[in-house]
């Protein structure tokens, strides 16, 4: 079914059908027809929590459009005019609608005349002239020419990756260097570039890079979790340039050219010991770059942002946009989840279901078909921390939150001093304490059974053979009588001469 919500947001941010079109797999003339529709019936952004796509779907085509013959434009006469000055695509159709009423003929709608020409446009791989609206667009990409850091300790060479991103509508450009081409820094570029505009552009046009694209397609590309969470974040959209055609996105490719000289060939023989020196130095490039006149009109790529196109800009949200990684993890029997060696609680009903964790620098968030299930704040320090939470633990688990190691021993101390030293110990051999107070309950239980007695008799003879016992070995202990023999063995013996060979005095028949 059609995404009408995506539809109507897209389109509250400005954005053209054609762009939306692709953004959502769909043509242009189906956004076009839908957001007519949606005009006449009064439906806008935001729409209501309870209105559903197939709700939407019913409201705006409750029967099938009646298709008519339409007549076709030379598009090849057109794409003439286009190149001529003055020439407007408005005009063009205007032209068009009289030459088929003065023929009797049906002219397509303004939307479909211009939909059947970009379609004429990519077949013939014609070139087409395109006008770029202010804030509307921003093309990223990585420079092919790389910048060189010198390891002050080696003296090894590292190469630095260098970002460049360009408004199209102005020139303004946008650089900077960084150690890897990964995920975290392409998204910190793309953050550092909406601060230094002081604004964000509605669109983002970038190569089909796996740190941006997952799966590049011309109709409905995936895109990158965390890329698409910074894209919304900032209220723009990233559509990506179709693969091999470098001119869905001409401006960049251009720009890296000539960053390529102005920046990176006029840094070559200057050394640079660190990143942090390397980014001021290209600053200070760019920042003569950006101010530098244009050649065949006047002001420069500055001016014309700061004149032309700044106040067209998406405002900057009041807080940067903080990296956050997607994960797809799986809760054990134990109802947690495991990030960077530390474990996270979720429901235990959530148990050994596949779980998309988002992770930032302070946050550990949970979600289930893309909803947030729990969060908890992140670890750090030493690995096998536990966070838990207790509405996660089922309910006979949560009884055991009422316990502590104090009320365990000074249960077992109320027993003997055997049975204290024996729970101390099993409690000292689990990494977590809360981990041995299972076996805690199930060892003073014992006295239930037993008694006080022989429970700590059998203590005293599970420490004789090792100094970390545990239940099973005391309930062992226990059920063979062990513990008795024990008691037996420490009893003192009676001195017995019933049988003794000594002859008393009554034998000789005297009195005592």
């Amino acid at each position: 079914m059609t995404n009408y919500h995506e539809i109507f947001r897209l389109a509250s941010l400005g954005l053209s059908k054609t762009d939306i079109g692709r953004q959502l797999g769909c043509s242009r003339n189906t956004v076009s027809v839908i957001l007519s529709r949606a005009h006449k019936q009064n439906i806008v952004w935001p729409l209501p929590e309870n209105l559903s796509d197939r709700n939407i779907e019913k409201a705006l085509f409750p029967e099938k459009a009646v298709e008519s013959r339409y007549k076709m434009p030379d598009y090849a006469k057109i794409h003439h005019d286009m190149g001529k000055p003055g020439v407007t695509f408005t005009l063009l159709w205007d032209e068009y609608c009289s030459q088929c009423r003065l023929n009797g003929e049906i002219p397509y709608a303004y939307t479909q005349f211009r939909y059947h020409y970009y379609e004429y446009v990519q077949t013939t791989k014609a070139t087409m002239h395109i006008t770029h609206k202010p804030g509307n667009k921003v093309e990223v990409d990585w420079a092919g020419t790389t910048c060189q850091i010198i390891d002050s300790d080696t003296g090894e060479v590292i190469p630095a990756y260098v970002f460049v991103g360009v408004l199209p509508c102005s020139g303004y450009c946008y650089v900077e260097a960084f150690l890897t081409m990964n995920q975290e820094s392409w998204i910190s570029a793309h953050i550092h570039m909406f601060q230094f505009f002081g604004g964000v552009a509605k669109i983002i046009t970038s190569d089909n890079l796996k740190v941006g694209v997952v799966k590049s397609d011309w109709y409905s590309p995936e895109i990158n979790r965390s890329y698409h969470d910074c894209a919304e974040y900032y209220g723009c959209v990233v559509i990506p340039a179709r693969v091999r055609h470098p001119k869905d996105k001409p401006t960049a490719e251009g720009g890296v050219g000539v960053i390529t000289t102005w920046i990176i060939a006029a840094l070559r023989n200057q050394k640079f010991f660190t990143l942090f020196e390397l980014n001021e130095a290209i600053q200070e490039k760019l920042e003569v770059f950006n101010e530098k006149p244009f050649q065949k009109k006047p002001g420069s790529r500055l001016s014309a942002y700061m004149e032309e196109e700044k106040e067209f800009m998406l405002p900057l949200p009041p807080v940067p946009y903080e990296l956050a990684v997607w994960k797809k993890l799986i809760p054990g029997f134990n109802y947690h989840i495991e990030f960077e060696k530390n474990f996270y609680s979720v429901p235990h009903d959530y148990i050994k279901q596949e779980m998309d964790v988002r992770v930032t620098k302070h946050i550990l968030e949970v979600y289930y078909n893309n909803l947030r299930v729990c969060s908890h704040p992140r670890l750090y320090g030493k690995p096998g921390q536990y966070h838990t939470l207790t509405e996660h633990m089922p309910e006979k688990h949560q009884k055991y939150i009422e316990w502590n190691s104090e009320r365990f021993l000074s249960w077992a101390r109320s027993i003997g001093a055997g049975t204290e030293i024996a729970i101390r110990a099993i409690l000292s051999s689990h990494k977590i304490e809360q981990q041995g107070y299972r076996a805690c309950i199930g060892v003073l239980k014992l006295v239930d059974k037993y008694g006080n007695k022989r429970l700590e008799n059998a203590c005293h003879k599970a420490l004789s053979y090792t100094p970390s016992p545990s239940f099973k070995s005391i309930d062992s202990i226990l059920k063979t009588g062990q513990d008795e023999l024990q008691a037996a063995e420490d009893e003192p013996k009676r001195e017995d001469n019933s049988h003794a060979y000594i002859r008393g005095a009554e034998y000789y028949g005297r009195k005592k």
